[in-house]
């Protein structure tokens, strides 16, 4: 019987597990994910897992998870990337946010793209592709290749990439390779985004692949896709934006193990956001519609999760009325660097007795990893890079310089530097509900909240008010997340009427006490399945508002890792049938088109065509025991006539199979094997 190893790599924890199919979970650990060198948060990870459980029995299967991606793209952190425009296809930029997207990162207009029926627009140029790959060479750290309508016939794409691969040795992502749907701006959109993950996926694929090496644990690696699946390391190093709802896919998946309910709303609360999905008869929904991540709405195939950017390590702000704000942006906890760099206490200890206050008095600045190439900094943001050293330093104290403002918040916006703050997590440290970091660190920054609020006295017992009222501000806030997430799916995706009206009956009804005539109550039908390492400590009121009943299962705080082990090798390949030309249908593959005279004979080679390119896919994924199942679509319009008009026909073949190192599915117990085969389908 196989033994799988399960890691969960966080934006504050890294978890552990050991899974058995037959007995369940063997032992679980916890350690603190390390930004700057991930390996040895996963060290650490594995060594707690060896001291839980000894001698540690031989591993068939490692299966990762990490909410790294999704946190990167919620916060706008990434690499640097130049997108290529293939066809001149100028408008996309102000469309589905893919300017937001790229954040001022540069864009190459070149000539070429191809026409609807797939047939060549105008050449490629490609000597200005390679003017593109020499002028931005050393400037970025991949790049993004769109063509027009390149999903219909990829030869542009493909040249493109070969050329900036040629000229720079950078990695490429084309988007015909991630999605086969026309939409040219959610499409680049999408290819963007893959582009800026690739070198983080890649540096904690190395580090977990280093660790595992190290302790002599020989088996595949598999990596968790957005959809609940698994593809090999390699091919997540291709594709890393698969892996953007990475860890909540591994968590829904295993809350729907853990639960004990078919129906129930799972809610996973991290450091970074809170993640939202139905469970409906045992069993996550995906969305084949895209994947929504913070504001990116992509072209993922991914379990249906609601992402907010809400989490214990929220940042925390107030607005002009002092109304306390929370999220989205993630700050280390005042505790936590406190804990790693002790002075840091007295750092604080001197800002609350300074003379004046300021908005950055309890803020620091603090390398969290190196920066991919030197040469992507500017002069000042070496400047900012070298200040922090080794060591924080108070916003206060860095500030002294204005020049610093904007290179620090380049280098944080890079996921380069992180800032320290005052957090909901240092909030349960102040009220006892938490008890992992420095106590005292939290309650100073308290202090200096209230100073900041002119809430006078400021001792400890308002320090404990304070707090309060933090955890109260997440108990509204994630309210409205799921209030908001609810009737966004009860109105099938839909805007809801007025529905500013809607969430302000929401909020009256979530207030601690009533302040007006109107009593308003909230009753939900499904329980709150609450999972993350701080479940137990904000979901108990929050369903009580929401008056629901809450369950925090038995191993909730490392529900990630749980679920990565339980996914199988999944790979869609969708070919499109056309007719432009009465009589004449044209079959779309990833690897070229092809006519025919009827439609049976083309959806024929598009079937067969689809199954190979799916099943090429899986196995490069790590699958073994491959099976291919096939979908058609027919699209028909009726003339004036009443006669019936094709329009355009899918064939979509979804190749599936047990990753490496896994036995059969029969190995499975029935309530994974009925989790697995739904992820599959």
């Amino acid at each position: 019987m196989p033994i799988y190893l399960g890691i969960d790599t966080g934006g504050t924890f890294t978890d552990a597990v050991i899974f058995d199919p037959d007995r369940g979970m063997l032992a679980s650990a916890k350690s603190l994910t390390t930004r700057h060198d991930l390996s040895l948060g996963v060290a650490g990870a594995l060594t707690e897992l060896g001291k839980a459980l000894t001698p540690t029995p031989r591993i068939d299967l490692v299966c990762l998870s990490s909410t790294l991606a999704t946190n990167a793209i919620v916060e706008g952190h990434g690499s640097r990337v130049c997108l290529v425009l293939i066809g001149g296809m100028l408008d996309v930029l102000s469309r589905c946010g893919l300017a937001q997207a790229l954040d001022g990162d540069p864009v190459a207009h070149v000539g070429g793209g191809h026409t609807y029926e797939g047939l060549q627009k105008e050449a490629l140029d490609e000597s200005a592709v390679r003017s593109a790959g020499r002028a931005y060479l050393g400037r970025v750290a991949a790049f993004a290749v769109v063509g027009h309508f390149g999903v219909l016939n990829a030869d542009h794409e493909l040249r493109a990439a070969a050329i900036l691969r040629e000229e720079t040795g950078l990695p490429v992502t084309c988007s015909h390779e991630l999605t086969s749907r026309l939409n040219a701006p959610r499409r680049a959109v999408t290819c963007v985004l893959n582009a800026r993950l690739i070198p983080l996926i890649d540096r904690l694929i190395r580090a977990v692949e280093g660790v595992l090496a190290a302790r002599g644990i020989l088996a595949p690696l598999a990596v968790v896709q957005g959809d609940g699946s698994v593809v090999n390391g390699e091919s997540a190093r291709l594709r890393p934006v698969q892996t953007i709802l990475s860890g909540p896919a591994a968590s829904v998946i295993g809350a729907a193990y853990l639960a004990g309910c078919s129906d129930g709303l799972i809610a996973d609360i991290g450091g970074t956001t809170t993640d939202l999905a139905l469970l409906v008869n045992g069993q996550p929904k995906l969305n084949v519609d895209g994947a929504v991540v913070g504001t990116w709405r992509t072209m993922v195939e991914a379990v249906d999760v609601a992402t907010f950017g809400l989490g214990g390590d929220s940042d925390i702000d107030c607005n002009e009325r002092g109304q306390l704000l929370i999220g989205p942006q993630r700050v280390v906890p005042l505790g936590l660097l406190a804990r790693q760099f002790p002075e840091v206490v007295d750092a604080l200890r001197r800002q609350l007795k300074a003379d004046q206050t300021d908005k950055t008095f309890g803020r620091f600045a603090v390398r969290l990893r190196a920066p991919d190439t030197d040469i992507g900094l500017s002069k000042a943001e070496r400047l900012v890079w070298s200040a922090l050293d080794s060591h924080p330093v108070s916003l206060v104290e860095l500030f002294r310089e204005r020049s610093r403002r904007m290179p620090l918040e380049t280098l944080r916006q890079r996921g380069l530097v992180g800032v320290a703050a005052f957090t909901p997590t240092d909030a349960a440290h102040v009220l006892g509900k938490c008890a992992h970091w420095n106590r005292e660190a939290a309650e100073v920054g308290a202090l200096l909240w209230l100073r900041r609020l002119k809430r006078f006295p400021a001792d400890s017992a308002a320090a404990g008010r304070f707090a309060e009222d933090v955890l109260e501000r997440m108990t509204v806030q994630a309210g409205e997340s799921i209030a908001s997430y609810l009737l966004e799916s009860d109105h099938a995706g839909q805007p809801v009427a007025d529905g500013w009206r809607d969430l302000r009956l929401v909020r009256e009804a979530l207030r601690p006490e009533p302040t007006g005539h109107l009593r308003v109550r909230l009753s939900m039908d499904l329980p709150i399945v609450a999972v993350g390492g701080a479940a137990s400590t904000y979901f108990p009121a929050v369903g009580e508002r929401l008056g629901t009943r809450v369950l925090v299962p038995e191993h909730a705080a490392v529900c990630n890792a749980l679920g990565a082990v339980i996914g199988g090798v999944v790979q869609r390949v969708e070919a499109r049938i056309t007719s432009t030309v009465r009589g004449l249908f044209r079959a779309h593959l990833p690897d070229g088109i092809e006519d025919f005279v009827d439609l049976e004979s083309a959806a024929e080679y598009a079937s067969k065509g689809a199954t190979r390119l799916a099943t090429r896919r899986a196995v490069d994924a790590g699958a073994k025991d491959v099976r291919v199942a096939i979908a058609r679509s027919d699209r028909v319009a009726t003339g004036a006539d009443g006669s019936r008009i094709f329009v355009e026909s899918s064939v979509r073949a979804t190749a599936t199979g047990q990753p490496g190192g896994r036995e059969t599915e029969d190995a499975l117990p029935e309530a994974v094997a009925k989790i697995a085969s739904g992820m599959l389908r």
